[in-house]
């Protein structure tokens, strides 16, 4: 049976048989048995994905076992820290300037990064380096907002601080390659993305972000945590709206 998602996953790419081919290496006929439904060996596979910026489970949901794609899950945890401030400022200037291709913040406010001069010109130069940087904030009208700000007890002074992080961020609007739009989504994990690595700061009730776990993550191949946190992203950014 032929590959369907294989298929529709080059033709995303606008890539043909031949080109995918030709970046790895491989007679287009081999290409060809694969869209109709051959399996690769494993260093394909995990190339092809690469390539094609796709899952490995998704484009051959057959060829790992469960307890395989659990394992490589795992794989993906690089560290775990009890709270957000426990993570040291040097990782987050570490994990941006890691970024080739996409920078992502995912966020109602994430004002220590706005107020970081750093991490501002940080966006700056990468995006002159040709990474787009893409900032989620929280819509200060949106109901789910507000009640964020009332389940940390903190209530419309996380409104205030959205409204700060614009004002701060304001210097980066129009700058080519930085992309600003708000949100109203009820935010269960703030992101913070460089290419295929993330810091995940998890949203407790009753407790700012601030005092939540963080997860460092690096995608492995096999693995599907870090593919879950990105596909969030792409659902709140599809929905969200420009910021100016």
């Amino acid at each position: 049976m032929a590959n369907e998602r294989l298929r529709a996953a080059l033709l995303r790419r606008e890539l043909s048989a031949g080109q995918l081919a030709e970046d790895l290496g491989v007679d287009r006929k081999t290409v060809e048995r694969w869209i109709n439904g051959r399996v690769p060996f494993r260093r394909h596979r995990y190339a092809i994905a690469r390539r094609l910026d796709a899952e490995e489970a998704y484009l051959w949901p057959e060829a790992l076992a469960p307890s395989q794609v659990a394992e490589a899950s795992e794989s993906e945890i690089v560290t775990i820290y009890p709270h957000r401030w426990a993570v040291p400022r040097e990782e987050w200037t570490q994990l941006f300037a890691s970024a080739e291709r996409e920078i992502g913040v995912l966020v109602y406010s994430g004002l220590f990064l706005a107020d970081d001069a750093g991490i501002r010109e940080l966006f700056r130069k990468k995006a002159a380096a040709g990474v787009r940087v893409r900032v989620l904030i929280g819509d200060t009208g949106a109901a789910a907002v507000r009640e964020r700000g009332a389940h940390e007890g903190i209530h419309d002074a996380l409104l205030a601080k959205i409204r700060n992080v614009v004002v701060l961020f304001a210097p980066l609007f129009g700058v080519e390659g930085i992309e600003f739009r708000q949100h109203g989504t009820v935010l269960y994990n703030s992101i913070y993305r460089a290419d295929e690595e993330l810091l995940v700061n998890a949203h407790v009730y009753g407790a700012p972000a601030s005092q939540a776990p963080v997860l460092r993550l690096r995608q492995v191949a096999g693995g599907t945590m870090v593919a879950t946190y990105l596909e969030s992203f792409e659902r709140v950014w599809s929905a969200a709206t420009p910021l100016h």
